[in-house]
């Protein structure tokens, strides 16, 4: 349930000791607190993450956080999401992006897929002991499972099919480390959505590691998300009081987390979703059909902070002149790798060239190119 007014001001007015930006949940974290997300918001869910990080008092308390989000595709913080995901197809879909604080691979999210948030000091954060408390979970509903956890913090069932993936960040003294339960997940969108079509890429950004997935439910329709939060936030509380007392919270609630709004701003930002990526190489040759003529074409690009740094276009001479790409290669540098902001500008040079109607009709043919390998 809800946290209740009397509840919510009790915790408050133990957040503020000694500095404003210093909350806590008091003596409920010394049992081992657990907050249930009401949102299923990536955004949100995130910001919470960050804000427990940056304000709360771990070094003497633990906290487990559970959460789920509709529909999103969530990116590690070192990753290309060019080269993880199909932005084009998410896009149609309606499918959110996100990029998280802590490093590791790319994860499908929906409701059903559940999130694990451990929070621990930096002298108590032990990801293997996490995992086989997740373990003892599933076990505790259905003891003959066959689950294992891997040298890569992974958690396989059956010996091959990845149920589990991990991920986290390590501050100066407090860390956490939170990992995916697939359950009930979309099993017919998530292998096409984290299949990228792009290809000429070229990056050092840290790629994920293809692996077979399968749903939880599939092994046992007991496995639901609801059963395994419940018995997942029992096992947590055994370490403490026993009472496995699940507060479910809600990430736009300023004054549980003061500064929270700002946080998820900052996670929505396309400077931080796009903006983040390591810098990458465009390097793509192409052929396009002009009224009945096939045209070569080379692109070659370099991509910093989701910003063109360069670009060459380079065409048959008799079909666009060295000048007429400088033009279109100018006007490119400096704008956003990105769909929206290529069609824009394209757009804008063309009220440039109002007379010129076979110029404006090659410039279109090859944006529309361009904008397709974004």
């Amino acid at each position: 349930m809800l946290l209740s007014p009397v509840t919510v001001k009790r915790i408050c007015v133990s957040f503020f000791c000694c500095h404003k930006t210093a909350a806590r949940f008091g003596s409920l974290a010394k049992e081992g607190l657990i907050l249930q997300s009401a949102s299923s918001n990536v955004y949100e869910n995130l910001a919470v993450e960050d804000w427990i990080h940056d304000h709360m008092d771990l070094e003497q308390k633990n906290i487990l956080f559970l959460w789920r989000n509709s529909p999103a595709v969530v990116i590690g913080r070192h990753q290309n999401p060019w080269k993880e995901c199909n932005l084009q197809l998410m896009r149609e879909k309606g499918i959110c992006l996100a990029r998280r604080r802590s490093g590791g691979g790319t994860v499908f999210h929906d409701l059903g897929n559940i999130n694990l948030t451990f929070f621990t000091s930096r002298k108590k954060y032990d990801r293997m002991e996490n995992l086989h408390l997740v373990i003892r979970a599933l076990k505790s509903l259905e003891p003959y499972l066959d689950v294992q956890a891997t040298k890569r913090y992974d958690l396989l069932l059956d010996g091959k099919y990845k149920i589990s993936g991990t991920a986290a960040k390590l501050g100066r003294t407090v860390a956490y480390h939170h990992c995916t339960l697939l359950c009930s997940a979309d099993s017919s969108l998530l292998p096409i959505v984290l299949q990228s079509p792009y290809d000429g890429i070229q990056s050092n950004a840290t790629p994920s590691v293809p692996s077979l997935v399968k749903n939880l439910t599939q092994a046992s329709s007991s496995l639901t998300c609801k059963a395994l939060m419940d018995a997942v936030a029992k096992e947590y509380s055994f370490q403490y009081d026993d009472k496995p007392n699940v507060h479910v919270v809600d990430p736009r609630d300023e004054i549980l987390f003061p500064g929270i709004t700002q946080k998820k701003k900052d996670l929505c930002t396309w400077d931080w979703i796009y903006g983040k990526t390591p810098k990458f190489q465009v390097q793509k040759s192409f052929q396009i059909l002009y009224e009945d003529i096939v045209v070569d074409v080379h692109l070659s690009m370099s991509i910093k902070n989701g910003y063109i740094e360069t670009c060459s276009v380079a065409v048959p001479s008799h079909w666009l002149t060295d000048q007429q790409c400088h033009v279109l290669q100018s006007s490119l540098e400096g704008s956003k790798f990105c769909p929206s902001e290529i069609v824009f500008l394209v757009t804008t040079l063309l009220r440039t060239y109002p007379d010129d109607g076979e110029l404006r009709k090659k410039w279109t043919t090859l944006c529309e190119k361009l904008v397709s390998i974004m």
